[in-house]
């Protein structure tokens, strides 16, 4: 999953070096906080959040593939 997250993000970046994604447990279930650069993290956002939820869209739709419970961070 975290390999996933990582590959999306990379794509709609300018410095797809400094993207970082980490996976965490929580309460049964699986927690990805993404890191990207600064000057980035409009465009991983995207106007009213509509790229954030796409992300997390295709990233729910992974995991329910997998049987597995996900949120995704965005910092």
């Amino acid at each position: 999953m975290k390999e996933l997250l990582e590959t999306i993000a990379r794509a709609l970046v300018q410095f797809p070096e400094d993207v970082h994604a980490t996976e965490e447990e929580r309460d049964g279930e699986l927690v990805l906080t993404l890191s990207v650069n600064e000057q980035d993290m409009g465009k991983v956002i995207g106007r009213s959040g509509r790229i954030a939820k796409a992300i997390r869209s295709v990233m729910n739709a992974a995991a329910s593939k997998a049987d597995l419970r996900i949120s995704v961070d965005i910092k």
